[in-house]
């Protein structure tokens, strides 16, 4: 019986991976060349920045709504498909998009989007991790996502050295949108319960949220804050030509190939060491800073796989260690209200980020250093805190 549950969770687990593949080469290919895409509608650093910091706002922020729209309602596959939908389609019609404006409510729609279907997707599958170990679930999940972010930059970077046509990149992305979304409606139909893979015995009973819940927090929002959206990165790159342009796409493929083959390994350790594990990933993962925005080429490109890594460990291992925290009934909106503090602080760090890079960038390299390092104790209040039992 264990071992049919244990291959169950662990099919659903692949089955949302291959839909995040095909949703991840279809936006991120996109993002990939958000900022320079941006910059050639006369967009400054400062609107670059605000935009993608907003984006997130909104991309975090409305989780909170839909986390708790999911835990009421328990139409998790429902609400996931709308999201999915508003968020795929908003990447193809950045091809009709004539000025940075449009642009930029494209691209905060997209956010939108992704906000609307994460906090059910990851309720569903925190269910499965309750089966086969959070940080495996997460951790799989995470690399199968990255991959597809990994392939998208490519397929743009293809389409660029082809044709030179940022709106035709986006053109294409309408193949791997098509096949998310027959997916999706797939899973729906094999997996109607995922609920029914949960094990309860990993759950915490809590009627709220408890103050380990609010200490790791604090720690994950100062970790935003200081933690740069690749936008501002490839506009950088193209401000001081230290990447080529036709470059810069192949710079964010290596940081998703970065984030996805850690993902795997790190899910797996966090199963096995605990919560322990984020507090050398985020002193590691904080070099991306002066690497990217001081360094030449081969500094540069160390810098974005050092960033790579860091988006593996806030894909992956944050929201893993949030689900032993809370009770299933409440995992949605758990995920909702964390992402939606999460959100805000990664607006405020990269509106702040932007305004610092434009009078200095030793500055904004400093801010984000600051605000990553100052984490480090919320992360150990919170390893004295939160007692989970190592998987095996």
């Amino acid at each position: 019986m264990r071992e049919t549950r244990y291959k169950a969770a662990l099919k659903f687990v692949l089955l949302i991976g291959v839909i995040s593949f095909f949703a991840d080469l279809t936006y991120e290919g996109a993002r990939s060349v958000y900022g320079p895409f941006l910059a050639g509608l006369s967009a400054s650093a400062t609107v670059v920045s605000v935009v993608t910091g907003f984006g997130e706002l909104v991309g975090y922020g409305f989780r909170l709504i839909s986390g708790r729209w999911a835990d009421r309602t328990r139409s998790f596959w429902a609400i996931a498909l709308f999201g999915y939908s508003v968020q795929l389609l908003a990447v193809p019609a950045l091809a009709l998009a004539n000025n940075w404006p449009t642009a930029a409510a494209l691209i905060i729609l997209e956010r939108f989007g992704r906000a609307t279907r994460n906090p059910p997707r990851d309720a569903m599958l925190s269910h499965a991790g309750s089966e086969i170990g959070f940080g495996w679930a997460f951790g799989t999940h995470e690399a199968l996502d990255q991959f597809g972010a990994l392939f998208g930059p490519l397929l743009v970077a293809g389409v660029l050295v082809w044709r030179g046509s940022y709106r035709l990149a986006f053109a294409a992305t309408l193949i791997p949108m098509a096949i998310c979304l027959s997916m999706v409606l797939v899973a729906h139909h094999v997996y109607p319960r995922p609920h029914d893979l949960e094990v309860k015995s990993w759950s915490i009973e809590t009627k709220g949220l408890p103050g380990v819940y609010w200490t790791y927090l604090a720690g994950a929002a100062l970790v935003a804050a200081g933690f740069v959206d690749f936008p501002l990165i490839a506009f950088h790159f193209t401000r001081v030509s230290s990447v080529p342009k036709d470059m810069v796409p192949v710079a964010y493929a290596i940081a998703m190939g970065v984030s996805g083959a850690g993902s795997l390994v790190l899910g797996r350790s966090f199963d096995r060491v605990g919560v322990v594990l984020l507090i050398p990933l985020t002193l590691i993962a904080a070099a991306f800073a002066p690497l990217v925005f001081l360094g030449g080429f081969w500094p540069a490109l160390f810098g974005v796989a050092v960033w790579g890594l860091g988006m593996g460990v806030h894909e992956a291992i944050i929201p893993a260690v949030v689900a032993p925290m809370v009770s299933s009934d409440r995992r949605a909106s758990a995920y909702g209200l964390f992402t939606a503090g999460y959100g805000v602080f990664w607006f405020i760090g990269s509106a702040i980020i932007g305004v610092l890079y434009t009078c200095s960038i030793m500055a904004a390299v400093l801010f984000s250093l600051g605000s990553q390092f100052a984490a480090i104790p919320f992360f150990f209040a919170v390893k004295r805190r939160l007692r989970v039992a190592p998987r095996t």
